[in-house]
């Protein structure tokens, strides 16, 4: 199963562990990389979360970043067709770079995208005809532990 982690996703564990939530979601995408360092799942790596990762200001989130997509063995590419997408879900107020990530992962049949972000799940929960489920860390774990 191949599942697609956004950036505010696979920085979680950094956040401030004071926040209940915060802490919570750190522990499922721990979780989440153990499970695909025993090879139960597959995270896959994007042109977008390079970029991102590059435009990341603080040094231990670029070193975190890193170190779990050096794990990575697929890295999907943006391409004309995958543009495209991402414009259709901006025009539902998808923020740019969310819209590619969900483009990438619908075009490439991700069957997860797992970010910590409610207003993006919200909206990417009504686009009709996706079979990219958009889902918190909480709720990914528990889908993939069943």
């Amino acid at each position: 199963m191949k599942i697609y982690l956004d950036n505010c996703a696979i920085q979680r564990p950094l956040d401030d562990k004071s926040n209940l939530r915060n802490r919570i979601e750190s522990e499922a995408v721990m979780g989440l990389i153990e499970l695909f360092e025993q090879k139960k799942i597959e995270i896959v790596n994007s042109d977008v979360l390079i970029y991102e990762l590059n435009n990341t200001p603080d040094i231990e989130r670029i070193y975190f970043g890193r170190k779990v997509l050096s794990l990575c063995t697929v890295t999907l590419k943006i391409n004309n067709y995958v543009k495209e997408k991402a414009l259709e879900f901006e025009k539902t107020g998808i923020k740019p770079i969310d819209a590619l990530h969900l483009s990438l992962a619908v075009v490439n049949e991700i069957k997860y995208l797992c970010t910590c972000d409610d207003k993006f799940i919200r909206k990417a929960q009504s686009i009709k005809n996706i079979n990219t489920k958009v889902i918190l860390p909480t709720d990914l774990i528990k889908e993939v532990i069943k």
